[in-house]
């Protein structure tokens, strides 16, 4: 073999200044884009983003649920694979949506836009948090072809909740998405020891874990400052220093509101409305009874109440509490194209996705949003090729085929 033999076969990868088009290049899953955002993001910031509750047991119990389930091909033609599937009626490219996530901005100045243009682009539902920093009017009007979702609470005052409502009409949103597993806020120590309390109280170690990171710093000082225009009952100029703006933002709400409330709001909203937050059967049961549409099994990422249930523990005793009457979708954990698989096959329509866009965001911006979406749309079609099946509609009829308990030594 000469020289110009081993040039044809080796491709030297030359460097690159720009750390932004280094991870677009070099970043291969989500973990990866986690680890890159960790070294763009302030360490009390990524905490944010980043941590659980308490032991945080149920954020790695999110994670290890998905090894208690071995994947067992079989023998055949896969034609495609096929990953279109509807979500409440639509069309979507993924069995993916996009979850609320707040203070998006924190992570990177595009924000909400960058997450907004990514999910229009695949094709995905994207739902915007009640506390985002831009307007649901400046979304719908920036992407009229997105799949428009919005988060709201069960305010206690009618008046208000309607304002709200009103104003998500209005701005094309077909769907809204109701969370329930914030009665009380969750013990975040990690946040607690960075200051991330209501109010802030920022330590010294925090200080400088932000300015150990200037290029963030930069970035955020020269952004518009972080408001919060979707507040009832119409756009404010607050600030996110004020305690009960920040007490909302690390999701805390009313804890009086119950199924009463829910069924008000399925009389007072004509469109479509996913419950979300409850890895509770008997609850899934009561929320089709009372007409919701989807019901978004979550433990909130392992950020609320410590030592939960996996939604992946409930999903297909869900399934058969409310047969295919709703829709049921899994967020917690989701990190690989192969989790949405498992998901799928034990009953799931569709998953629901934050942190991993939030790394491709703080990493990389809309770009990078859009590469974690690519990543697990190409981990999912190659999941579905081994496995043995060629469409989302194939994996659903067949999921108890191809899944197995079981016991790994590190368990």
């Amino acid at each position: 073999m000469n020289v110009n033999d081993v040039r044809q076969l080796v491709q030297v990868k030359m460097p690159d200044l720009s750390r932004r088009n280094r991870v677009l290049r070099d970043a291969y899953n989500v973990d990866e884009y986690r680890a890159a955002a960790r070294r763009v993001l302030p360490s009390g910031i990524f905490d944010y983003l980043d941590g659980g509750s308490e032991d945080e047991a149920t954020l790695r119990h999110n994670r290890a649920v998905f090894d208690r389930w071995g994947l067992m091909p079989s023998w055949g033609p896969v034609v495609g694979p096929d990953t279109t599937t509807t979500v409440l009626g639509r069309i979507a490219a993924l069995p993916i949506t996009l979850t609320p996530t707040g203070a998006t901005r924190l992570f990177h100045p595009d924000g909400e836009f960058a997450v907004a243009e990514a999910a229009q682009a695949a094709g995905l539902p994207y739902s915007l948090a009640g506390l985002s920093t831009v307007s649901m009017e400046k979304i719908a009007g920036n992407f009229p072809e997105l799949d428009r979702w919005f988060n709201v609470g069960l305010s206690p005052d009618k008046g208000v909740l309607q304002a709200k409502l009103d104003r998500c009409a209005a701005a094309g949103y077909r769907t809204i998405i109701v969370t329930v597993d914030t009665r009380a806020l969750g013990s975040r120590e990690r946040d607690r020891r960075n200051g991330f309390t209501a109010p802030p109280a920022l330590t010294l170690s925090s200080l400088i874990g932000i300015a150990s990171r200037p290029g963030w710093w930069v970035n955020f000082l020269r952004s518009e400052g972080i408001r919060f225009p979707n507040l009832e009952p119409a756009e404010v100029e607050g600030s996110m220093v004020t305690p009960s703006m920040w007490e909302q933002i690390l999701g805390h709400s009313e804890s009086d509101q119950g199924w009463d409330d829910v069924e008000q709001l399925r009389a007072a909203w004509p469109g479509k409305i996913i419950l979300k937050g409850t890895v509770n059967p008997n609850d899934v049961a009561t929320a089709a009874s009372l007409g919701v549409d989807a019901v978004q099994l979550s433990n909130h990422g392992g950020r609320q109440l410590d030592h939960m249930l996996s939604p992946m523990d409930v999903i297909q005793e869900s399934r058969q509490r409310v047969g295919d009457s709703i829709e049921l979708y899994v967020d917690s954990g989701i990190r690989r194209g192969s989790d949405i698989v498992k998901a799928i096959a034990l009953g799931a329509d569709a998953c629901a996705i934050g942190r991993p866009y939030l790394y491709g965001l703080a990493a990389a911006g809309t770009a990078g949003v859009s590469r974690v979406l690519e990543i697990l749309a190409e981990e999912l079609r190659r999941t579905m090729t081994l496995v043995g099946v060629s469409s989302i509609a194939e994996l659903k009829g067949r999921g108890s085929e191809i899944l197995r308990t079981v016991t790994r030594e590190e368990d």
